[in-house]
């Protein structure tokens, strides 16, 4: 019986380290939305709603709000998880890499960056043209 109650406390603590955790990291990744936005010349309090935010990261990248769909579909939405990332590092003059390695893989990290360094955004579709 004694062995039901520390495993019942321990998986208490774990969930409980584990929202904490997970607070942070979505605390953080408002932060860096809200200067993206900001930066975007979009309204930075849209980064506290969870499905705007991604909208609105969406068509900073240059691409239409709707296309936000393709990330329900399973293979689609990764590869579409890569390319707006790289749209988005291009957007404020960064190169694919950056946009692979620190807006894709280590998510929070890059847009900190972008968020907070000196680069400007250039609306994607006004260049591609």
């Amino acid at each position: 019986m004694n062995f039901d109650f520390y495993t019942n406390q321990m998986s208490q603590q774990q969930s409980t380290t584990s929202s904490i955790i997970s607070l942070v990291f979505y605390v953080l990744a408002v932060i860096a939305l809200w200067r993206i936005f900001a930066k975007a010349g979009r309204p930075g309090w849209l980064a506290i709603i969870p499905i705007i935010n991604v909208i609105v990261l969406v068509q900073v990248s240059g691409h239409s709000g709707w296309s936000v769909l393709l990330f329900l579909i399973p293979i689609v939405g990764l590869v579409w998880t890569i390319v707006v990332a790289v749209h988005l590092a291009q957007s404020f003059g960064k190169s694919g890499a950056f946009g692979v390695f620190l807006l894709w893989l280590f998510t929070i990290i890059g847009y900190l960056i972008l968020g907070f360094d000196s680069s400007t955004y250039r609306d994607r579709r006004s260049f591609a043209a």
